[in-house]
């Protein structure tokens, strides 16, 4: 019996937003992280360069929302991916790997991170389409490669990135994030951040760092 109703525990595929959502959902095998502006795409472009990204202060800098979601997934037990349009296809190859290690079927949470207007934990969280894209992708890319057995949560948003794959860049740089990191000369940060599998790295957090999976 699920310990809630909300809790997506009788779903393979689980999805919910924020801080609040990580508690809110069941306890899961593996966390994805999704926090498209910026914390993700900043990450991922890091470790594709061959670094580690410590989850420190400087994180925290890059994305009030995003490196608070890491460091809560990170006191799970889980296994945290960091993921977005940019490598969606590939954090679904690495939950597959997972599975395969573990032999057993895995459960995964797919954390959408939305967006705070300041670092306080009370500040209330507010929708970010470009994170609902990039969560739907990752939904898309596991349902590609079996794992389907998803939350309605989780299945709208993988419908509703699939409907709409074609317009993501379009989606992703007219939001109000996009707009907001255009205004401040970060156009190409956007545009690397919509573009969807152009990234075949997953970050992984291990012992307090982002490293390649």
């Amino acid at each position: 019996m699920p310990g809630h109703l909300f809790d997506q525990s009788s779903y393979q595929v689980r999805l919910d937003w924020g801080v609040d959502g990580l508690v809110r959902v069941a306890p899961s095998d593996v966390i994805v992280v999704v926090d498209v502006l910026r914390f993700s795409s900043t990450v991922i472009q890091a470790v594709e360069n061959g670094k580690a990204v410590e989850l420190d202060a400087a994180a925290h800098a890059v994305s009030i929302n995003g490196a608070a979601v890491a460091e809560a997934a990170a006191g799970s037990g889980a296994t945290v991916l960091l993921g977005g349009l940019r490598n969606a296809s590939a954090v679904a190859r690495a939950v597959m790997t997972i599975q395969h290690h573990r032999g057993d079927r895995t459960s995964i949470a797919v954390i959408a991170c939305g967006e705070r207007v300041s670092a306080d934990a009370v500040a209330p969280l507010r929708f970010a389409v470009e994170d609902l894209m990039g969560a739907g992708a990752v939904v898309d890319a596991l349902a590609e490669l079996g794992i389907d057995h998803s939350s309605p949560d989780a299945a709208v948003a993988g419908e509703g990135f699939r409907a709409l794959r074609g317009a993501a860049r379009h989606l992703v740089t007219a939001s109000g994030s996009g707009r907001e990191l255009e205004a401040a000369g970060r156009r190409d940060e956007v545009l690397a951040a919509a573009a969807v599998d152009a990234a075949s790295v997953v970050p992984v957090l291990r012992e307090g760092a982002f490293e390649a999976f």
